[in-house]
């Protein structure tokens, strides 16, 4: 409905606002305003005030915004007000984190299974998964209905790999392998590069 339309860099302060709401929400809070939202998150009120009416009139001017509904909202624009099922190709180290991080849950997200093409792995126990043979892995994500990928593989594997998930029918893919994949636009694909990140970080130091 809104993915057209509203600019990348607004859906990314989203996911910022509802972890923030979610903090007061568990503090007892029942309102807030942009101001206060904003001394938590380090935005300008009005800044989260035109973020947030892209997408509808949600807080009252004088009293702010309910938390309880303005999380509601921002979940079912997120579309995190369900379970999306998430599968893990890369059983190194970084799969193993992101298997056992326990973070994801109350988040809108569940992994269901790991993938890794090394032989060594396949069959190996990480917290309650089993590590399958990437050799299957389009037909079992095909048959499952995933579309949510985590690619936790070296840089080199990446591509072939991104590919795999493609033709499975995954449609976001969070990519920790510090290179650019090439694919179908209809595909989306979020980076996580720490290296990347903290080079941006030294530029001010």
């Amino acid at each position: 409905m809104y993915a057209d339309k509203i600019p990348d860099i607004i859906i990314g302060r989203l996911p910022v606002y509802l972890r923030a709401l979610q903090r007061m929400s568990d503090k007892g809070l029942k309102t807030t305003s942009s101001q206060e939202l904003g001394e938590h998150v380090g935005i300008s009120a009005a800044q989260i005030r035109k973020d947030i009416s892209q997408f509808g009139e949600f807080g009252k001017q004088g009293t702010g915004y309910s938390i309880p509904f303005l999380l509601d909202k921002l979940k079912e624009i997120l579309k995190v007000d369900r379970i999306w099922d998430v599968v893990v190709v890369g059983a190194g180290d970084i799969g193993h984190a992101v298997a056992n991080y326990q973070g994801f849950k109350n988040r809108g997200f569940r992994i269901t299974m790991i993938f890794d093409n090394d032989k060594g792995k396949v069959g190996n126990q990480i917290g309650e998964f089993t590590v399958e043979d990437t050799e299957g892995m389009v037909e079992r994500i095909k048959s499952t209905g995933v579309k949510v990928a985590m690619l936790t593989v070296p840089a080199a594997a990446a591509q072939t790999a991104a590919e795999k998930l493609v033709q499975a029918g995954v449609k976001a893919i969070l990519n920790y392998a510090p290179i650019n994949l090439n694919v179908p636009s209809s595909v989306k694909v979020q980076y996580i590069d720490p290296s990347t990140h903290l080079q941006r970080m030294t530029f001010y130091l």
